[in-house]
């Protein structure tokens, strides 16, 4: 991957206060896609945005605004869930979701959050168990939207949805519903974003698209060592076996008790030997 394009996200994520989510998220599809022209995109939301706009009022009340986002983003754009192939990673490219209308509950949450921000709605992110929610919160209360069709979703609403994750996870089970529904920091959505191409990747075993996705996870999370040591393991499945071992190494050093350590300290001499490093 050239290394501009890994320099240019990390202009974009260096500081959590100017960190500008779209832009970065549209970003990470310049991995697969190196010429895809970034500011080009983002034009191209603006002018589909100006369309809203020029329909909202100055002072039309928040939840006026919410349902003319609704009309325009669900029923006249037509954005809608990839149902055919949940892990498909085009729905989760930007640039991609824009012309096919089809992305994941996170890559619909940022584009709607981006039109929505830009007629002045607070909508944040809302990183749930399986499944990410857009919330606004307004005098009147809080307001939670599934940005997969843009539904309100009640307190037991959210409980239902809960309640099959739990059965799956015990740990999680005295945890209140509202600890459940903080808002995410827009580097947070990033990391969610890329972990889910990660996965996807991970699944089809496509090395090296998972190598540009660890690169963007290493540079977003720098005080997460597991993201080194899973980069490290990518670089083992491509054969880069002198990056392999320093990444790998670099994870023992900062956790020598971990559950995997063992197992590591065991495969790193056969990488050396493989790669014939002293």
């Amino acid at each position: 991957m050239p290394t501009q394009l890994l320099d240019y996200f990390s202009n974009l994520v260096a500081d959590d206060r100017t960190l500008p989510l779209t832009e970065a998220a549209l970003s990470i599809a310049q991995d697969p896609y190196p010429d895809l022209d970034v500011q080009a995109v983002l034009a191209e939301i603006d002018t589909l945005t100006f369309k809203l706009r020029s329909r909202v009022a100055e002072g039309t009340p928040p939840l006026q605004k919410l349902r003319l986002l609704n009309q325009f983003f669900y029923r006249e754009l037509g954005f809608h869930a990839n149902s055919n192939d949940f892990y498909d990673p085009d729905s989760s490219y930007l640039h991609l979701v824009l012309k096919s209308r089809r992305g994941t509950p996170i890559s619909l949450a940022v584009m709607y959050m981006e039109m929505g921000q830009q007629i002045g709605l607070p909508l944040r992110g809302v990183p749930f168990p399986n499944h990410f929610l857009v919330r606004m919160t307004i005098p009147a209360g809080e307001v939670f939207i599934d940005p997969l069709t843009g539904v309100s979703l009640t307190k037991e609403d959210l409980q239902e949805m809960l309640t099959p994750y739990l059965d799956h996870h015990d740990d999680l089970a005295p945890t209140p519903l509202r600890l459940l529904l903080q808002d995410a920091s827009p580097r947070e959505i990033l990391a969610h974003a890329l972990r889910h191409l990660k996965d996807a990747y991970l699944q089809d075993e496509r090395w090296e698209r998972l190598l540009g996705i660890q690169q963007r996870l290493v540079i977003l999370l720098p005080n997460a060592i597991e993201e080194v040591r899973d980069r490290g393991l990518t670089y083992a499945s491509l054969e880069y076996f002198k990056l392999a071992c320093t990444d790998l190494q670099a994870y023992l050093d900062k956790r020598p008790e971990a559950a995997d350590a063992q197992a590591l300290r065991d495969r790193i001499p056969k990488l050396k030997q493989l790669g014939k490093i002293a």
